[in-house]
């Protein structure tokens, strides 16, 4: 079991990521490939994941270097996953590359106890070696992350909105209990009882940073060194209805066009970013907002001398349960 130990500090400085964490998605990602486990909730990037990552020639890489670095186990290294990848792929990645060799080579050591970790690997301490390791990362994220993160953004931002309701509802134990399953507040603990291991983390007035994952799959996961800044990333599935076979993509029932606009509003945007995402003129744009405000989708307040554009309940909803790819055939 793993438990997190709170004060009433630690229940103030907890906050939710507002968007993907790159590294963590890398190696939830990873895992997938290592069981059937909950395939059906990624059957679309299941399908073309392998076939991008052979024409992209990474089978190799993914086999000889990622799978042994993120076994699906009960330890793989924490340097993978710094706290700096909440600010981006490329921020997470130069956090990598700037770890100490001594942790790097403590944390192999650790990974060998439960491992085999081939001889090759034994070389990530230098700084070489890490460079190639961030270059496929890089590459993998490129090929099979990358394609989805519009659908993941809009899973962090549905996520963030039914939390809101929980924390509104019951303060930030509300929230802490709103989880899924698996995770139990019982104050002043947040109890993750499928946990592979004992573990009790100390929050000590540092907070804790949750982080949701589109590509967790049911038991949260969190770093081994309780010394480090102190996070949980947990799985964002929550068992919503699924689109029946054959229900129309959200381009059929608004044209694609403006389903661009409706995921542009996802974390908020202006008309001219709006406009940006969906890569539509503001002309354009504003026609579709309107027609989305109108629908109720979306809602707009003026800050300053820009309008702020953001998702409502029912747009929200709408995103998180028509998550099937666009088909080449949609128009708008």
């Amino acid at each position: 079991m793993l438990r997190f130990h709170f004060s009433a500090e630690d229940l103030a400085r907890t906050r939710v990521a507002a968007a993907p964490h790159a590294l963590w998605e890398i190696a939830a990602s990873l895992h997938r490939f290592q069981t059937p486990a909950g395939r059906w909730a990624y059957a679309h990037w299941y399908r073309t994941a392998r076939e991008r990552l052979r024409e992209a020639g990474l089978e190799s890489a993914v086999r000889q270097i990622l799978l042994p670095l993120y076994p699906r186990a009960s330890y793989w290294p924490d340097f993978l996953t710094p706290l700096e990848g909440a600010a981006g792929l490329e921020a997470g990645l130069k956090a990598i590359l700037a770890t100490p060799p001594a942790q790097v080579t403590a944390e192999l050591a650790a990974l060998a106890r439960i491992r085999r970790v081939p001889a090759h690997l034994a070389r990530l301490p230098e700084k070489e070696s890490r460079t190639e390791l961030v270059s496929v990362l890089r590459a993998y994220h490129r090929t099979v992350i990358e394609p989805h993160e519009e659908w993941m953004h809009e899973g962090v931002h549905t996520e963030r909105v039914r939390l809101a309701r929980h924390s509104l509802d019951g303060g930030t134990e509300g929230l802490l209990g709103g989880l899924g399953p698996g995770v139990r507040w019982q104050h002043p603990r947040l109890e993750i009882g499928t946990y592979p291991t004992e573990h009790d983390i100390r929050l000590q007035g540092r907070g804790l940073l949750l982080i949701p994952s589109y590509f967790c799959w049911k038991g949260p996961v969190s770093l081994a060194d309780p010394a480090l800044p102190p996070v949980l990333a947990y799985s964002m599935h929550h068992e919503q209805p699924r689109p029946a076979a054959g229900s129309p993509s959200l381009e059929v029932l608004l044209g694609r066009a403006r389903a661009k606009v409706l995921r542009a509003t996802a974390a908020g945007a202006t008309t001219t970013e709006a406009a940006h995402r969906a890569g539509v003129t503001p002309a354009t744009a504003t026609h579709h907002t309107t027609a989305l405000r109108d629908a109720g989708l979306i809602t707009s307040h003026r800050h300053g001398n820009t309008v702020i554009h953001t998702l409502t309940l029912l747009g929200a909803t709408m995103l998180s349960r028509n998550v099937r790819e666009p088909s080449p055939g949609a128009e708008g």
